[in-house]
């Protein structure tokens, strides 16, 4: 009698309850679909787990200048084009289940540069502006600070230690971004030649440390972008634009030197009928520079005279070729013109690309088993670019505003620059935006404050993740930080202490670090027991 009360009371508190929580919610609110999208995101939140074990392969994404309005613009305009309001659109890797927040400055700049910031997701080391695979103690320009100051990346780690490595980038492959991946140098600028001053001191430019580099394990098997210039001689002619010559003083055929590795099952390609012709089921390694300078932008690269790949294109050919090898890969792919476009004042360049790399993040998502390949997205730093003004939803991205009006009476865009070559002159008037195209290709968006080139911003970037050890990727973090995330989720390191870790295998010619420490210690104690 005694449980049969007590089991009417619980029942008893409950209906109580469920009556309390029901008069709390109306029927217009559990029936809106904002509430009902909620409650489903809160499940799939609820039901989400953390892949706690060693990921078999990692692609890092990089969306040079690819600041957080960046991604809400293209998100918008993406969604647009698809017949929406916009303001619901994701970019593929907006759904991805952990997202953080990444501290960009650099040594010595609340402002970073793409080489201070590249070396630091890619090395684990925060650096000075300008430099590349160099500690703080690496000074801008003097080649003399390289020595003995070194720090490898993770691609370079990953080949080393037995995985297939992959680089891409729609700007030149010697680029600052890319060049973080391979490269120890005091400059940036040195992506063909070193300045007179620093000549003869024993530094190498980017180009030719990218030749170096396939002594690392068996080589790099992917390496694809612009930058055909820095690898061609002054005097060499370029394959398709024939008034266009080489960028090199020292009268190196670097793409020669290349072929001359004979590295196994090698293809180099420089448009996009070779491209295509690329099996990649039979290709080893791959290099392809597509433009003399960077690749076009995704909004022009149709009108390319040789065609080009997108970047989608060549994530996809890179990952065939990666994944043959059963001990997994490190492919890194960087979005490199967003970055120009917003110099250039040029929203639309900026957020076409974005949706580029969205494209491409989508098709490594597709190709891919979250359970074995850790996805992360993420920027080097920001820009100016802002969205402001009261527009209505839906109310086009790139549009005028349909509501704030301005003080001098013209109407002004959404999105606008805080510096840049479209600020007002001393003693000029604000143009008039009545009739003009503010949607065209080459539309120069406002700005605050003239300047020839639009700057960075120093404000926090997106870190966006799926896969092994994803988790660790959330909160707000330093930049270099995201290279200690990775390494661990690969077991990449001796510090990581992930169980069953496989990595310490080399392939080819090279050693790996690891090994020889390892090496170094048998030596040590068998001199030891020999000494006693």
């Amino acid at each position: 009698m005694v449980m049969s009360t007590m089991s009417m009371a619980h029942f008893l508190l409950i209906l109580a309850s469920l009556s309390w929580v029901s008069s709390q919610l109306t029927s217009p609110q559990i029936n809106s679909q904002w509430y009902k999208d909620g409650e489903n995101v809160l499940k799939q939140k609820l039901n989400a787990k953390n892949i706690e074990k060693t990921g078999k392969n990692a692609i890092l994404f990089i969306g040079d200048g690819m600041s957080i309005p960046t991604e809400v613009c293209a998100r918008i305009f993406q969604g647009q084009k698809r017949g929406q309001t916009g303001e619901e659109n994701n970019l593929s890797w907006q759904l991805f289940p952990n997202v953080g927040l990444s501290k960009t400055y650099s040594v010595d700049f609340q402002v970073p540069d793409s080489a201070a910031t590249a070396t630091a997701f890619l090395s684990g080391v925060k650096t000075n502006d300008g430099v590349l695979g160099l500690n703080q103690n690496g000074i801008k320009g003097q080649c003399a600070s390289e020595k003995n100051n070194h720090v490898n990346s993770l691609v370079a780690i990953a080949e080393e230690l037995g995985m297939s490595t992959g680089i891409i980038t729609t700007a030149r492959v010697t680029h600052a971004t890319p060049g973080a991946a391979y490269s120890h140098c005091a400059s940036r600028n040195w992506e063909a030649n070193i300045p007179s001053s620093q000549a003869g001191l024993g530094c190498k430019d980017i180009a030719t440390q990218l030749l170096d580099a396939y002594n690392i394990g068996d080589g790099f098997e992917v390496v694809m972008g612009g930058g055909r210039c820095n690898f061609h001689s002054i005097n060499t002619t370029d394959p398709e634009y024939t008034t266009s010559k080489g960028c090199r003083f020292d009268g190196k055929d670097l793409i020669q030197e290349w072929k001359n590795k004979k590295l196994s099952n090698s293809a180099y390609v420089w448009n996009l009928t070779a491209f295509n012709a690329i099996d990649p089921n039979k290709t080893d390694h791959l290099l392809g520079l597509f433009d003399p300078s960077h690749m076009k932008y995704d909004a022009d690269r149709l009108t390319d005279k040789a065609g080009e790949p997108s970047i989608a294109q060549m994530t996809e050919k890179a990952i065939q070729i990666l994944q043959r090898n059963p001990k997994g890969y490190f492919l890194f792919v960087e979005g490199g013109r967003i970055d120009h476009s917003h110099h250039s004042g040029v929203a639309y360049g900026a957020i076409t690309d974005t949706i580029a790399m969205a494209d491409a993040v989508q098709k490594a998502v597709a190709m891919t088993n979250p359970q074995e390949t850790l996805i992360v997205v993420t920027a080097d730093h920001g820009h100016t670019l802002s969205m402001s003004g009261y527009p209505k939803r839906g109310n086009p991205i790139l549009g005028l505003v349909d509501g704030a009006p301005s003080l001098d009476g013209k109407p002004y865009t959404t999105i606008n620059y805080a510096n840049g070559p479209g600020a007002i002159k001393d003693g000029e008037l604000r143009p008039n935006l009545t009739g003009v195209d503010v949607q065209a290709r080459l539309h120069e968006q406002q700005a605050i404050f003239p300047i020839i080139y639009e700057t960075h911003d120093g404000a926090d970037v997106g870190i966006y993740s799926q896969g092994p050890f994803a988790h660790l990727l959330t909160g707000v973090v330093e930049q270099s930080y995201i290279f200690h995330a990775m390494k661990h989720a690969l077991c990449l390191g001796p510090n990581s202490n992930v169980p069953n870790c496989q990595r310490f295998v080399t392939r080819g010619s090279a050693v790996s670090s690891v090994a020889s420490n390892m090496l170094l210690l048998v030596i040590m104690l068998c001199l030891v027991k020999f000494l006693q």
